[in-house]
Protein backbone atom coordinates (compact mmCIF):
# COMPACT_ATOMS: atom_id res chain seq x y z
CA UNK A 1 0.00 0.00 0.00
CA UNK A 2 1.36 3.15 -0.87
CA UNK A 3 1.36 5.49 2.17
CA UNK A 4 -0.05 9.28 1.63
CA UNK A 5 1.81 10.72 4.29
CA UNK A 6 5.00 11.04 5.25
CA UNK A 7 5.63 12.01 9.12
CA UNK A 8 3.99 10.98 12.41
CA UNK A 9 1.96 14.18 12.77
CA UNK A 10 -0.20 13.73 9.45
CA UNK A 11 -0.43 9.97 10.42
CA UNK A 12 -2.16 10.76 14.03
CA UNK A 13 -4.22 13.45 12.55
CA UNK A 14 -5.11 10.85 9.50
CA UNK A 15 -6.31 8.32 12.00
CA UNK A 16 -7.91 10.61 14.38
CA UNK A 17 -9.95 12.12 11.89
CA UNK A 18 -11.30 9.21 10.13
CA UNK A 19 -14.50 8.24 11.53
CA UNK A 20 -15.21 4.51 10.04
CA UNK A 21 -14.30 2.06 12.59
CA UNK A 22 -12.58 -0.86 10.57
CA UNK A 23 -10.45 2.21 8.55
CA UNK A 24 -9.25 3.49 11.47
CA UNK A 25 -7.82 -0.06 12.29
CA UNK A 26 -6.23 -0.41 8.99
CA UNK A 27 -4.85 3.39 9.09
CA UNK A 28 -3.37 2.44 12.03
CA UNK A 29 -1.84 -0.87 11.30
CA UNK A 30 -0.45 0.68 8.08
CA UNK A 31 0.76 3.42 10.09
CA UNK A 32 2.10 1.53 12.83
CA UNK A 33 4.19 -0.66 10.17
CA UNK A 34 5.52 2.26 8.27
CA UNK A 35 6.86 3.60 11.65
CA UNK A 36 8.45 0.33 12.48
CA UNK A 37 10.32 0.74 8.90
CA UNK A 38 11.53 4.38 9.11
CA UNK A 39 8.93 5.55 6.42
CA UNK A 40 7.68 8.31 8.67
CA UNK A 41 9.68 11.10 10.32
CA UNK A 42 8.93 12.03 13.54
CA UNK A 43 7.72 15.20 12.54
CA UNK A 44 4.18 16.70 14.02
CA UNK A 45 3.60 19.97 12.50
CA UNK A 46 0.07 20.69 14.07
CA UNK A 47 -1.47 19.69 16.48
CA UNK A 48 -3.75 16.76 16.59
CA UNK A 49 -7.40 17.77 16.99
CA UNK A 50 -9.47 18.68 20.06
CA UNK A 51 -11.53 15.72 19.76
CA UNK A 52 -11.75 12.42 17.34
CA UNK A 53 -13.92 11.87 14.07
CA UNK A 54 -16.99 9.40 15.07
CA UNK A 55 -19.09 7.07 12.98
CA UNK A 56 -22.87 8.04 13.02
CA UNK A 57 -23.36 4.53 15.15
CA UNK A 58 -23.41 3.72 17.75
CA UNK A 59 -25.55 6.45 19.40
CA UNK A 60 -23.46 8.00 21.74
CA UNK A 61 -25.35 8.86 25.38
CA UNK A 62 -23.98 10.38 28.70
CA UNK A 63 -22.99 7.14 31.08
CA UNK A 64 -25.87 8.18 33.38
CA UNK A 65 -28.28 7.50 30.49
CA UNK A 66 -26.89 4.20 29.65
CA UNK A 67 -29.19 0.88 29.70
CA UNK A 68 -27.77 -1.18 32.15
CA UNK A 69 -26.55 -4.83 31.58
CA UNK A 70 -27.39 -7.81 32.43
CA UNK A 71 -24.97 -10.52 33.75
CA UNK A 72 -26.54 -13.32 32.91
CA UNK A 73 -25.24 -15.42 29.81
CA UNK A 74 -27.54 -14.80 27.14
CA UNK A 75 -26.38 -13.99 23.74
CA UNK A 76 -27.83 -10.45 24.42
CA UNK A 77 -25.80 -9.85 27.60
CA UNK A 78 -22.96 -11.16 26.27
CA UNK A 79 -23.18 -8.94 23.00
CA UNK A 80 -23.82 -6.05 25.14
CA UNK A 81 -20.55 -6.69 26.51
CA UNK A 82 -18.59 -7.36 23.76
CA UNK A 83 -20.07 -4.31 22.45
CA UNK A 84 -18.73 -2.36 25.18
CA UNK A 85 -15.16 -3.57 24.84
CA UNK A 86 -15.28 -2.70 21.32
CA UNK A 87 -16.42 0.93 22.40
CA UNK A 88 -13.42 1.32 24.89
CA UNK A 89 -10.87 -0.27 22.35
CA UNK A 90 -11.88 2.01 19.68
CA UNK A 91 -11.26 4.96 22.14
CA UNK A 92 -7.98 3.44 23.22
CA UNK A 93 -6.83 3.80 19.79
CA UNK A 94 -7.64 7.58 20.03
CA UNK A 95 -6.16 7.90 23.16
CA UNK A 96 -2.44 6.44 21.78
CA UNK A 97 -2.35 8.35 18.39
CA UNK A 98 -3.54 11.34 20.20
CA UNK A 99 -0.64 10.90 23.32
CA UNK A 100 1.94 10.56 20.83
CA UNK A 101 1.05 13.32 18.49
CA UNK A 102 0.82 15.75 21.36
CA UNK A 103 3.31 14.38 23.25
CA UNK A 104 6.05 12.89 21.55
CA UNK A 105 7.61 16.15 20.84
CA UNK A 106 8.35 17.30 25.08
CA UNK A 107 12.26 16.14 25.07
CA UNK A 108 10.80 12.56 25.11
CA UNK A 109 13.37 9.75 23.61
CA UNK A 110 12.23 7.98 20.11
CA UNK A 111 11.34 5.24 22.77
CA UNK A 112 8.33 7.02 23.91
CA UNK A 113 6.73 6.70 20.75
CA UNK A 114 7.82 3.92 19.52
CA UNK A 115 5.88 2.46 22.51
CA UNK A 116 2.38 4.14 21.99
CA UNK A 117 2.57 3.70 18.57
CA UNK A 118 2.72 -0.33 19.53
CA UNK A 119 -0.23 0.51 21.74
CA UNK A 120 -2.41 1.88 19.28
CA UNK A 121 -1.41 -1.24 16.87
CA UNK A 122 -2.67 -3.52 19.47
CA UNK A 123 -5.84 -1.70 20.37
CA UNK A 124 -6.88 -1.44 16.84
CA UNK A 125 -6.29 -5.40 17.02
CA UNK A 126 -8.41 -5.68 19.63
CA UNK A 127 -10.96 -3.88 18.39
CA UNK A 128 -10.79 -6.10 15.40
CA UNK A 129 -10.74 -9.40 17.64
CA UNK A 130 -14.11 -8.07 19.39
CA UNK A 131 -15.54 -7.11 16.19
CA UNK A 132 -15.16 -10.37 15.01
CA UNK A 133 -16.97 -11.71 17.43
CA UNK A 134 -19.65 -9.59 17.43
CA UNK A 135 -20.23 -10.62 13.69
CA UNK A 136 -20.26 -14.63 15.25
CA UNK A 137 -22.70 -13.61 17.70
CA UNK A 138 -25.09 -11.84 15.03
CA UNK A 139 -24.21 -8.75 15.22
CA UNK A 140 -21.97 -5.35 15.16
CA UNK A 141 -19.94 -2.28 16.65
CA UNK A 142 -23.12 -0.03 16.08
CA UNK A 143 -25.64 -1.94 17.09
CA UNK A 144 -26.06 -0.71 20.43
CA UNK A 145 -25.66 2.82 22.16
CA UNK A 146 -22.30 3.14 24.26
CA UNK A 147 -21.59 6.10 26.63
CA UNK A 148 -19.74 9.64 25.16
CA UNK A 149 -17.05 9.83 28.84
CA UNK A 150 -14.25 8.21 27.25
CA UNK A 151 -12.89 11.37 26.02
CA UNK A 152 -13.27 13.03 28.62
CA UNK A 153 -9.63 12.21 30.79
CA UNK A 154 -7.91 12.71 27.03
CA UNK A 155 -9.67 16.91 27.33
CA UNK A 156 -8.35 17.12 31.15
CA UNK A 157 -5.08 15.71 30.58
CA UNK A 158 -4.24 17.09 27.24
CA UNK A 159 -1.84 19.67 29.01
CA UNK A 160 0.63 17.53 30.29
CA UNK A 161 1.81 14.19 29.65
CA UNK A 162 2.32 13.11 33.38
CA UNK A 163 -0.92 13.99 33.84
CA UNK A 164 -2.28 11.89 30.68
CA UNK A 165 -0.03 8.82 31.73
CA UNK A 166 -1.21 8.91 35.54
CA UNK A 167 -4.81 9.09 34.26
CA UNK A 168 -5.12 6.60 30.87
CA UNK A 169 -3.16 3.39 31.16
CA UNK A 170 -2.46 3.72 34.76
CA UNK A 171 -6.05 4.08 36.11
CA UNK A 172 -8.54 3.69 32.96
CA UNK A 173 -6.24 0.91 31.90
CA UNK A 174 -5.46 -0.57 35.25
CA UNK A 175 -8.82 -1.06 36.02
CA UNK A 176 -9.15 -2.86 32.58
CA UNK A 177 -6.79 -5.67 34.51
CA UNK A 178 -9.09 -5.38 38.10
CA UNK A 179 -12.64 -6.38 35.89
CA UNK A 180 -11.71 -8.86 33.17
CA UNK A 181 -10.54 -11.43 34.88
CA UNK A 182 -13.81 -12.12 36.75
CA UNK A 183 -15.71 -11.31 33.35
CA UNK A 184 -13.56 -14.44 31.71
CA UNK A 185 -14.66 -16.58 34.39
CA UNK A 186 -18.14 -16.09 33.81
CA UNK A 187 -17.95 -16.48 30.32
CA UNK A 188 -16.29 -20.05 30.90
CA UNK A 189 -19.44 -20.99 33.33
CA UNK A 190 -21.51 -19.81 30.50
CA UNK A 191 -20.11 -21.50 27.82
CA UNK A 192 -18.58 -19.34 25.63
CA UNK A 193 -14.42 -20.35 25.64
CA UNK A 194 -14.07 -18.52 22.75
CA UNK A 195 -15.26 -15.23 24.53
CA UNK A 196 -12.87 -15.72 27.46
CA UNK A 197 -10.33 -16.69 25.56
CA UNK A 198 -10.36 -13.29 23.26
CA UNK A 199 -11.02 -11.10 26.58
CA UNK A 200 -8.20 -13.00 28.38
CA UNK A 201 -5.68 -12.05 25.50
CA UNK A 202 -6.91 -8.41 25.85
CA UNK A 203 -5.82 -8.44 29.33
CA UNK A 204 -2.52 -10.04 29.11
CA UNK A 205 -1.12 -7.44 26.71
CA UNK A 206 -2.86 -4.79 28.50
CA UNK A 207 -0.36 -5.56 31.58
CA UNK A 208 2.30 -4.12 28.83
CA UNK A 209 0.03 -0.72 28.09
CA UNK A 210 0.25 -0.18 31.82
CA UNK A 211 3.57 -1.02 32.17
CA UNK A 212 4.14 1.45 29.49
CA UNK A 213 2.48 4.51 31.10
CA UNK A 214 4.17 3.75 34.74
CA UNK A 215 8.03 3.35 33.29
CA UNK A 216 7.24 6.41 30.79
CA UNK A 217 5.66 8.14 33.91
CA UNK A 218 8.75 7.52 36.24
CA UNK A 219 10.88 8.44 33.49
CA UNK A 220 9.31 11.98 33.76
CA UNK A 221 9.27 11.95 37.51
CA UNK A 222 12.78 12.03 36.61
CA UNK A 223 13.07 15.03 34.44
CA UNK A 224 11.30 16.84 36.83
CA UNK A 225 12.88 15.95 40.41
CA UNK A 226 9.53 14.08 41.55
CA UNK A 227 8.83 11.63 43.80
CA UNK A 228 6.66 9.09 41.12
CA UNK A 229 3.78 7.64 43.91
CA UNK A 230 3.20 11.24 45.53
CA UNK A 231 3.16 12.71 42.03
CA UNK A 232 0.52 10.03 40.77
CA UNK A 233 -1.38 10.45 43.72
CA UNK A 234 -1.48 14.21 43.35
CA UNK A 235 -2.01 13.85 39.68
CA UNK A 236 -5.29 11.13 39.87
CA UNK A 237 -6.57 13.37 42.51
CA UNK A 238 -6.81 16.66 40.21
CA UNK A 239 -7.46 15.03 37.16
CA UNK A 240 -9.17 11.95 37.56
CA UNK A 241 -12.98 12.44 38.60
CA UNK A 242 -14.21 8.38 38.69
CA UNK A 243 -12.55 7.69 42.35
CA UNK A 244 -10.52 4.48 42.56
CA UNK A 245 -12.51 1.45 43.20
CA UNK A 246 -11.38 -1.65 44.74
CA UNK A 247 -10.84 -4.78 43.87
CA UNK A 248 -7.80 -4.43 42.35
CA UNK A 249 -6.24 -7.29 41.01
CA UNK A 250 -2.61 -6.75 42.63
CA UNK A 251 -1.43 -9.56 40.76
CA UNK A 252 -1.37 -8.30 37.27
CA UNK A 253 -0.75 -4.90 38.41
CA UNK A 254 2.66 -6.09 39.80
CA UNK A 255 3.25 -7.31 36.54
CA UNK A 256 3.08 -4.06 35.13
CA UNK A 257 5.91 -2.51 37.82
CA UNK A 258 2.56 -0.97 39.29
CA UNK A 259 2.50 -1.29 42.73
CA UNK A 260 -0.40 -1.18 45.59
CA UNK A 261 1.74 1.68 47.23
CA UNK A 262 0.34 3.84 44.14
CA UNK A 263 -3.01 3.39 44.56
CA UNK A 264 -4.24 1.90 48.21
CA UNK A 265 -3.80 5.16 50.55
CA UNK A 266 -5.71 7.08 48.05
CA UNK A 267 -9.02 4.37 47.81
CA UNK A 268 -12.01 4.98 50.17
CA UNK A 269 -12.43 2.57 52.27
CA UNK A 270 -15.76 2.21 52.00
CA UNK A 271 -15.09 0.53 48.67
CA UNK A 272 -13.47 -2.47 50.33
CA UNK A 273 -16.11 -4.79 50.01
CA UNK A 274 -16.29 -8.50 49.45
CA UNK A 275 -16.51 -9.46 45.47
CA UNK A 276 -19.19 -11.98 44.76
CA UNK A 277 -17.04 -14.34 42.38
CA UNK A 278 -18.60 -17.42 40.44
CA UNK A 279 -16.62 -20.54 40.51
CA UNK A 280 -14.09 -21.11 37.81
CA UNK A 281 -15.02 -23.96 35.32
CA UNK A 282 -12.31 -26.03 33.99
Amino acid sequence: MTLTVSCLGDAATAVLTTAAPLEKVRLTHAFAAAWRDGRLSADVPVPPPDRPARPDRPELKLPRDMPKRGRGGSAQNRVALLHALAHIELNAIDLAWDLVARFAGCGLPQGFTDDWIQVADDEARHFQMLESRLNALGASYGDLPAHDGLWQAATETAHDVAARLAVVPMVLEARGLDVTPDTVRRLRDFGDAESADLLQTIHDEEIHHVAAGRRWFVHLCAQRGAEPVTLWQELVGRHFRGGLKRPFNIDSRRLAGFGPEYYEPITPEIERRPVDRQPETR
